[in-house]
């Protein structure tokens, strides 16, 4: 009998006290609590972890060597498990050859599809090509009327010059007699064809003449097969008096098996060709065979041979090399100093032949002289250069800027000049394949009358669409072979569009997609598996999601269970708790001061329980509170928030405007951003909100403010008002550091001060210990045998790589002599163990080290140890770690912060200290602009961006902007409707309505 329970005893793994909990079979539960309470540790580190390794112990060691192996968990037992499937936040892939379409794998059906009842063309002229045997051939002939007069003919020569004097007489000794050269009929026993050698000519030579008839067959078959092989599998069937009821039939039905070109009309004939192989005969292009490999651009077979399956290139950018052209022709190109011999030889000598002088602006030039230089001369230009034994001359072409960049890139071994010039490139679509990644012939066979890169450029709920009813056009044969396939591909998108994905197109590169679009795809592909009885493990779904689209993830979500698997997510977002079975709440604290169950049943128990800080959000004891004023946009007093308003009002400092910007789905939008303001630029997923800031403001700015030409802001008119920021700068979730040697101690530069301390100390000084003594990175202080890094790695062959603490320091990173040095009883080792809270209370004295340590606190990482490896973070945790090092600055005040959801992975207690930094912020003189999904950061915005009203092509739209309140009494604003839940004063009901728990007075903070 299957047990009712997961059953984990004794878990210990990082911060877990030894903890027992259940976790109900076949459930929806939700892992949940303050940050770094352990969550994370008993979902994935021990339940996940302890699945996933049972499962491939019982695989063979041989098999091991190829999967790995996963270390036993910290932890007595686990029983009741089920096989654990992970999907986490991590990004599907970083390979720019990844696409939506592969790592869904729709783009294998689809390759499947269009290799078996594809239809090719031909890339050049369109027509449609086929290929047939030697005894179809025979059956399209066997098809005409009894008594039909016939010529089969061998097209030996087509469209090529010459007199082919020789070619006659070698048909004549082969025993052939008749040729139709040019359409018309000579017989070479008695008169040899006089043609003219300077123009095109196309020979025939007639096999046999035949009546149709089936007692013929053998005759007809063996000429058929003389012919193809004569014109290398090539022949034309010439009718002089076709019948008119079958001409049609024969052209459009060879042509649709086989048949490879015009019907050429001369007179009454009728002539159309056949081809044992796939080739136009109208354009003389042989076809490849069609293969489910033509259609990978991660194969040489389909991949476009220019860009290589990429969809892009790298090329030389004018724009780069010119980019001020007031200054002289011997400074204005970028990557060619006039100091080297080698180019001022060459702008002196051009500027000699055209006569202007190299103190010319490049825009007083004429077009062509700028042409010369950038591109070269038709001309000989005369070079000198100055030897030992005089001036050498020598007389040649001037290459030209671009194209001697573009050789050199190829050309050069050297890796410093290829960076160089890689400074003056820019990446393009490739204007061979347009983007499409795949080889002319791939593109040009077609389904229904639509090429594969067509569906790959459709978006998910459009190509649902497409294949809804795709068969209805096919054949008999056609429908029995594609049935299958199109199950699988219509079932695949589906689930994607299930999970709130519709808006992605197939071929978007997987490293574009957000941890949380990456996490949808592999959940949906779970959907799509049909599996029961399955342990799945979740990161934080909700992560990315506007409310509207979260609500259909749980509808998934639900439906997995209902199929009869177990779901355990890792999540804060309320919807999501309130739909689960059951709620596992963490705490009571976060780092030391976590690891415990406070709390495990439904929801109603949860907000029962007083213990429970999650509890008391999810009842109302607790809550964000909605400010009492917001900062007016236009600069006068302020708006209304909470109902109340402030008679000294919040000003704010301009408008900074985006105009026309209309990158990937933006629909030539012009948005308006209040300087000394906090703005939330919301909309559901894919409406455009990253393109808005990551692509056209930030990169905007970072090129127009800093000169920064290697940066390419995304399509737009024009950014206003810039000269009202001093400087941007963008926090987002990428990490803070790539190895493990960085920390959020080294990150914030507390381990400078530490260090100094350190140093200091008396037995330092006595020593001669400088700071750099107390150093893990460098030699002298740090442990030789690990390199200061802590741990060994040891190989296990066919089992995983084992890390143990290095056995000559004992994990301490440091020698013995360093660690004799102490400051208040603590070595170095012991202050990088250190939680950020206790590192603060630790070094009182010390007003540099305790200003540092109190931003990382004010941003929630009060449970954070100063060593820990960056590698370790979460984005979230990254982020804010950003945040606090941001925060340490000193500024004039007119800073534009942008954000990229900053609540990630917060509890609604650390969310509230994450509000009230970006209120500091904005307090100072700055500018917050912050993308986000999550309400109760919203509504504390004094101004809201809402893009829309869809995602994809369907966004791309300003929705609506004004404060909460304006944008929450807008019908057609999705945020707007969610947000009336949590705005007093808006009487409007929302979404859930039902499921909203009362308003009660804003929190202390005792």
């Amino acid at each position: 009998m299957t047990k009712e329970y997961i059953e984990v005893r004794g878990a210990q793994e990082h911060n877990l006290k030894d903890l027992d909990v259940t976790i109900p079979r076949e459930s929806f539960t939700v892992v949940t609590g303050l940050s770094g309470s352990g969550k994370s540790s008993l979902a994935f580190e021990t339940v996940y972890a302890e699945g996933q390794r049972r499962y491939i112990e019982s695989l063979s060691a041989y098999a091991r060597n190829f999967l790995g192996q996963m270390d036993k968990p910290q932890v007595e037992t686990v029983e009741g498990l089920s096989p654990a499937i992970s999907i986490d936040q991590k990004n599907a892939a970083n390979n720019p050859r990844s696409t939506v379409g592969t790592v869904t794998e729709l783009h294998d059906y689809l390759r499947l599809l269009y290799a078996r009842v594809g239809t090719p063309h031909c890339p050049e002229c369109g027509r449609e090509v086929g290929e047939q045997s030697a005894q179809n051939m025979v059956e399209r002939i066997l098809e005409l009327p009894e008594g039909t007069r016939a010529k089969i003919a061998a097209p030996v020569v087509r469209d090529q010059k010459g007199a082919f004097e020789d070619l006659f007489e070698e048909l004549v000794s082969e025993g052939y007699s008749r040729v139709e050269v040019d359409g018309e009929e000579y017989d070479l026993t008695l008169d040899d064809p006089d043609l003219d050698e300077n123009f095109d000519h196309t020979v025939d030579v007639v096999v046999d003449r035949i009546r149709v008839s089936t007692e013929d067959r053998p005759r007809i078959v063996d000429s058929v097969e003389t012919a193809l092989e004569e014109a290398d599998g090539v022949l034309k069937l010439i009718l002089p008096d076709p019948p008119e009821e079958t001409v049609t039939d024969l052209g459009e039905e060879a042509r649709r098996t086989g048949a490879l070109g015009d019907e050429v009309e001369t007179d009454d004939r009728f002539v159309v060709e056949f081809s044992k192989d796939l080739a136009c005969t109208h354009c003389g292009i042989d076809v490849p065979e069609i293969e489910t490999r033509s259609f990978s651009f991660n194969s040489p077979h389909g991949a476009c041979p220019e860009c290589e399956g990429l969809g892009e290139t790298k090329e030389v950018d004018e724009n780069l090399v010119v980019q001020d052209e007031s200054k002289p022709l011997k400074e204005v190109f970028e990557p060619w100093s006039y100091n080297r011999s080698y180019y001022q030889t060459r702008l002196d000598a051009v500027a000699e032949h055209f006569d202007v002088s190299l103190s010319t602006p490049l825009e007083d030039v004429d077009d062509g002289i700028r042409e010369a230089f950038l591109y070269g001369t038709s001309d000989q230009v005369l070079f000198k250069r100055n030897t030992k034994n005089g001036i050498r001359r020598k007389r040649k072409r001037f290459e030209g800027i671009v194209p001697n960049l573009d050789r050199r890139y190829l050309e050069t071994d050297s890796d410093s000049t290829r960076e160089h010039i890689e400074d003056y490139m820019s990446v393009t679509e490739c204007p061979a394949c347009d983007g499409t990644r795949l080889k002319p012939a791939s593109r040009a066979v077609l389904v229904d009358g639509t090429s594969i890169t067509e569906i790959n450029a459709m978006s998910i709920g459009d190509a649902l669409a497409h294949f809804e009813s795709l068969e209805a056009n096919f054949t008999e044969r056609e429908k029995v072979i594609a049935e299958e396939i199109l199950k699988e591909i219509r079932a695949r998108l589906s689930f994607m569009v299930e999970v709130g994905l519709e808006y992605l197109t197939l071929d978007r590169e997987a490293s574009t997609l957000s941890g949380g679009e990456s996490q949808r795809i592999r959940l949906a592909t779970q959907i799509g598996s049909g599996l029961v009885g399955v342990l799945y493990v979740l990161d934080e779904p909700s992560i990315g999601l506007h409310q509207r689209d979260n609500d259909r993830l749980l509808d998934t979500l639900e439906e997995l269970r209902d199929l009869g698997n177990t779901l355990l997510v890792v999540e804060h977002d309320e919807e999501t708790m309130r739909r689960a079975d059951n709620v596992i709440d963490m705490g009571p604290g976060p780092g030391k001061r976590g690891g415990e169950v406070v709390v495990n049943g439904p929801v109603e128990e949860v907000k029962a329980c007083e213990e429970s800080i999650t509890g008391d959000y999810l009842s109302g004891r607790r809550q964000i509170p909605v400010p009492d004023e917001r900062r007016d946009p236009d600069g006068g007093p302020a708006s209304e928030a909470s109902g109340t308003t402030s008679d000294e009002g919040i000003e704010s400092d301009g408008t900074l405007t985006i105009r026309g910007a209309r990158q990937h789905n933006l629909d030539d939008v012009d948005v308006d951003i209040p300087l000394g303001c906090f703005t939330a630029i919301t909309g559901v997923s894919g409406s455009g909100k990253s393109t808005l800031m990551h692509e056209v403001l930030y990169k905007g700015l970072a090129r127009e403010m800093n000169d920064n030409t290697s940066v390419v802001p995304g399509d737009h008119d024009a950014l206003e008002s810039i000269e009202e920021i001093e400087t941007v700068r963008l926090i987002d979730q990428s990490p803070i550091g790539r190895t493990p040697r960085s920390n959020p101690a080294t990150y914030t530069n507390v381990f400078d001060y530490v260090r100094e301390l350190f140093a200091q100390t008396k037995l330092s000084k006595q020593r001669g210990y400088e700071k750099g003594r107390f150093s893990f990175n460098v030699k002298g202080g740090r442990c030789e045998e690990c390199g200061g890094q802590g741990t060994v790695k040891i190989e296990m062959n066919f089992l995983s790589d084992v890390y143990v603490p290095c056995e000559e320091c004992d994990g301490a990173r440091y020698n013995d002599a360093t660690l004799d040095v102490t400051y208040k009883g603590k070595t170095i080792s012991d202050v990088l163990e250190m939680e950020v809270g206790e590192a603060y209370d630790f070094f009182e004295s010390n007003s540099q080290i305790r200003r540092r340590l109190k931003l990382l606190k004010d941003v929630g990482l009060d449970y954070m140890t100063l060593g820990q490896p960056s590698t370790t973070l979460s984005g979230g945790e990254a982020q804010r770690i950003k945040l606090a090092e941001e925060l340490g600055k000193k500024d004039s005040g007119e800073t534009l912060y942008l954000l990229d959801e900053p609540t990630t992975g917060l509890h609604h207690e650390d969310e509230r200290k994450l509000i009230e930094v970006l209120h500091r912020l904005t307090d100072d003189g700055n500018t917050v602009v912050v993308i986000e999904h999550e309400l109760d950061l919203v509504k504390n915005a004094d101004h809201i961006i809402d893009l829309g009203p869809e995602g994809g092509e369907h966004g791309g739209e300003v929705v609506a902007t004004g404060t909460p309140e304006e944008v929450a009494r807008l019908e057609e604003s999705h945020t707007g409707r969610y947000l009336r839940d949590l705005l007093p004063n808006v009487e409007l009901e929302g979404p859930r309505g039902e499921r909203g728990e009362p308003v009660s007075a804003p929190l202390d903070d005792d």
